[in-house]
């Protein structure tokens, strides 16, 4: 599902305009990411939650060079808890 087909299934369920579902959507991705910047967790009930994980430094390999080490740094990466809602409907 494109975002598209997602504003327009919102704007068809709520009633409203495909502009106005854009225009929420939107506010919704970039309220999360905001709060995702600053540490913050997100729980939406029912739904899941999206907070901020650290995952640890590394060693790989270089998929050009199998042979080659190399360092990956620690770094923050989003990460998504579906929530008990969500996973019974998708059971």
């Amino acid at each position: 599902m494109s975002k598209q087909d997602l504003i327009a299934i919102i704007a068809d369920a709520a009633g409203i305009t495909k502009r106005a579902a854009a225009s929420a959507l939107d506010a919704l991705t970039s309220t999360v990411m905001k709060e995702l910047k600053r540490g913050n967790t997100v729980t939406i009930t029912g739904f899941g939650t999206f907070r901020v994980s650290k995952r640890q430094a590394r060693t790989g390999v270089n998929p050009r060079n199998p042979g080659q080490k190399i360092s990956i740094p620690a770094m923050k990466v989003p990460s998504f808890k579906a929530g008990k809602t969500l996973k019974d409907s998708v059971r």
